[in-house]
Parts: C-alpha cells; sequence; structure tokens
C-alpha cells in the first residue's frame, strides 16, 4: 500500500472523544492534558507489517477456522465491504483483523467470566488482506450482546472489532460494526461516545440481499472510510 503523503487532516468532531464520563474507564484512562505531536522517523513509517505471509486459507471464515468437533452454534453471517480513502478510491492490501464474541456474548478470554457458554467450536476472530479494490470479506457467526458492568444492568450491542493496519503498527486503526435495528445501541454509551448521530451511524452495518447466500447465511455491507467527511469514527 503507498504511502500517503498528502491527505484531509482527520476530523475529530466525528470520533469519539478520549474521556466520554457515560463511558466510566475512560475518565481513568483517557489523557487530561493536551497531547505532545512526535515527528515519526522512517522505521515508524515503514514497518513491520504483517502481510499475506501470515494469512492462513481459512483466516477469514470464522465458521471454519477454529472447528474441532462440529460446526459453531448461532446464526452464519456475511460481513463484506470495502476500505476506501478520503477521495472514495480503493485501499488495497491492508491487513483486517475481527474479533468478537460468540452467539452467546461470550469471548473466549480468561478475563471474560460472563455466565454464557463457551463455544469449543469459535475462536471469535479472524483476518485478511483487501483486494485491489480495497475489498474485504469474512464469514462468521452473528455475535450476542452481553453485560459489562458499566453501569446498572449494562448490555453491550451486538459488534464486532475491526483493527486496520497500514504501511505499519503506527498506522492502525480500530472500530466496531454494529448491526442494523439493535434496541440496545440508544442505550450504549461506547456507541454514543460518537457524537455526531451522521458518524454514528456509519459504525452500523446495512443488511444486504446481494450479500445473503440462499438458505445460507445473512450478508451485510460495511464500508470504512478512513479520513475524510465521510470517515469511519475510530477508537482513539
Amino acid at each position: 500500500m503507498a504511502v500517503l503523503t498528502d491527505f484531509t487532516s482527520r476530523d475529530w468532531k466525528s470520533h469519539p472523544a478520549y474521556r466520554h464520563p457515560p463511558y466510566k474507564s475512560t475518565v481513568l484512562r483517557g489523557p487530561s492534558k493536551p497531547l505532545l505531536p512526535l515527528p515519526h522517523t522512517l522505521s515508524e513509517l515503514t514497518g513491520p507489517i504483517y502481510g499475506h505471509e501470515v494469512l492462513e486459507s481459512l483466516d477469514h471464515d470464522l465458521t471454519k477456522n477454529a472447528v474441532r468437533n462440529g460446526e459453531p452454534l448461532g446464526e452464519r453471517i456475511i460481513v463484506s465491504g470495502r476500505v476506501l480513502d478520503e477521495e472514495g478510491r480503493p485501499v488495497p492490501e491492508t491487513l483486517i483483523e475481527i474479533w468478537q464474541a460468540n452467539a452467546a456474548g461470550r469471548y473466549i478470554h480468561r478475563v471474560d467470566q460472563h455466565d454464557a457458554p463457551i463455544d469449543a467450536n469459535f475462536l471469535g476472530s479472524g483476518r485478511c488482506m483487501t483486494d485491489q479494490d480495497g475489498r474485504y470479506r469474512f464469514t462468521s457467526i452473528k455475535p450476542g450482546a452481553y453485560p459489562w458492568g458499566n453501569h446498572p444492568n449494562g448490555w453491550r450491542p451486538q459488534h464486532i472489532h475491526f483493527s486496520l493496519f497500514g504501511t505499519s503498527f503506527l498506522s492502525r486503526l480500530v472500530t466496531q460494526m454494529y448491526f442494523p435495528g439493535d434496541p440496545l445501541l440508544p442505550l450504549d454509551p461506547i456507541f454514543n461516545s460518537t457524537a455526531d448521530e451522521e458518524a454514528r451511524d456509519r459504525l452500523v452495518a446495512k443488511f444486504s440481499l446481494d450479500l445473503t447466500e440462499p438458505e445460507w447465511a445473512l450478508g451485510y455491507e460495511f464500508d470504512i472510510v478512513l479520513r475524510g467527511p465521510q470517515s469511519t469514527p475510530m477508537e482513539n
């Protein structure tokens, strides 16, 4: 992927603030003083980075990359979209990693002690590279909602985490994708930490009948725009 030397500066108003009081942990971990920009050296701007050489044939298919004794439980989904720059041009050869809870709303992680079953056939993570048109595609299981201790009776909406790497680790961007019609969205402090409503709506995938495979999986379209007025909100 080419290094961009002339680009539109990031519109910070369309991204979540470092400190968002309803999302309680940000008050403790968010910076309380203005950040100091540091010039990047050549080594920071050019590498290292993971690419095609680290990908396995099933990394993009979360319904198969961890199968042991059968298929994972839950509703199969296809998530696809394009990674675009501020001019709407495709960004090829971008490494995308995703991670998510299983259909019962539980992650495969020792810290997650939610009283929900673990699916031995679902790892909950995958990765792929965008093609020359900037397109990616994952097959997965629709994640479940889960409780979190941020506030009384707080539940996180169904979501998938996305991580994108550009030409180096310093160019990593992280965001979340949500599902249309989820009743938990208006109640979620993380989703609503993006103050601009139009920008917030860009975090919600669109149902796609074209992506949907008959009698097998529903399809969702989720484009990721890196910069500019239509940029996808990213976690800071």
